[in-house]
């Protein structure tokens, strides 16, 4: 409204509810959630730039955002839509200039340089400014940035974003190896569930500043992923008798769908009726994508 040019109205939100996590030395975790969530609001805090109205924050012995000069040398943050990076320089000379704001001894940083730079395949542009590397070279370059002092502990936040998928994979893999090989504690958000499937043992989830779930992928399959669909090839056109708690859809060329809850039929008898009374080509069962039931959580759909 006009008057509010006047008298501005205000409204206060709560950007995080009362979350409470913790996580072990070495464990690879996906943090995720719809946006305006609070993700982003809660990296902030556990990297020290924001400080909670009440409640604590302790992450390898410190407390964020009272010992921040002394607590950033223990960890990496990578933020996929701002570089550290100088933009008109060379990525070398900005790592140098990493390397002397960290106060990273020399033969540590030589060391990591030259395995990290191998690792992510950047030989071919660490000499070329910044500006004119490509958005997955810069992120490759960013993580390198954020790894150069040796952290123990590592927040992504959108690390892939806008990278191709050869990019992507890289990426990953470099992520993977370098837990594994150095037990390096990492956290991610992301809205690309390939980042979270491909690199992460645990899911965390948040919606509206709340915690909804904490747990394995294969849990989170188990807990909401219930529905199943079995697509089914007959060697004649059929007219399949309704099944009780099965949703039956015709597809093409004698295929049929028969979609039901896992907890209320039992595949094997669903099969074996199929089996028994028609003439079957071709069996082909499938769980949902991690990505829909996803959605499923955020939409509400699920409880």
């Amino acid at each position: 409204m006009l008057a509010n040019l006047f008298v501005p109205r205000y409204e206060k939100k709560e950007a995080v509810k009362d979350i409470s996590f913790s996580i072990e030395q070495g464990e690879m975790v996906g943090f995720i959630g719809p946006n305006g969530a609070g993700k982003s609001t809660t990296i902030k805090m556990l990297a020290g730039i924001l400080f909670p109205e009440s409640g604590e924050i302790t992450v390898g012995g410190f407390v964020p955002y009272r010992q921040r000069k002394s607590y950033v040398g223990s960890i990496g943050v990578v933020f996929g839509q701002k570089s550290q990076l100088q933009w008109d320089l060379p990525v070398i000379d900005s790592f140098e200039l990493l390397r002397a704001i960290y106060r990273v001894p020399e033969t540590v940083y030589r060391k990591n340089l030259e395995r990290y730079t191998e690792m992510l395949d950047m030989g071919g542009f660490i000499n070329q400014p910044v500006r004119q590397l490509s958005l997955g070279q810069r992120m490759r370059a960013d993580i390198v940035a954020a790894l150069l002092h040796s952290p123990k502990i590592v927040f992504f936040d959108e690390p892939t974003i806008g990278v191709d998928v050869v990019g992507k994979e890289t990426i990953r893999s470099f992520i993977r190896e370098l837990n594994e090989q150095d037990n390096v504690t990492m956290l991610f958000t992301t809205h690309d569930m390939q980042d979270i499937e491909k690199t992460c043992d645990r899911l965390i989830i948040i919606d509206e500043g709340r915690k909804v779930y904490d747990g394995t992928l294969p849990g989170i399959r188990e807990r909401y992923g219930t529905t199943r669909q079995l697509d089914v090839e007959f060697s004649v056109p059929e007219q399949i008798e309704p099944i009780e708690q099965v949703e039956i859809i015709d597809l093409d060329h004698n295929k049929k769908r028969f979609v039901f809850e896992s907890h209320s039929v039992a595949i094997n008898d669903l099969m074996n009726r199929l089996l028994s009374r028609y003439s079957v080509r071709d069996m082909n069962i499938s769980e949902p994508e991690i990505e829909s039931i996803i959605r499923k959580i955020y939409n509400g759909e699920v409880a």
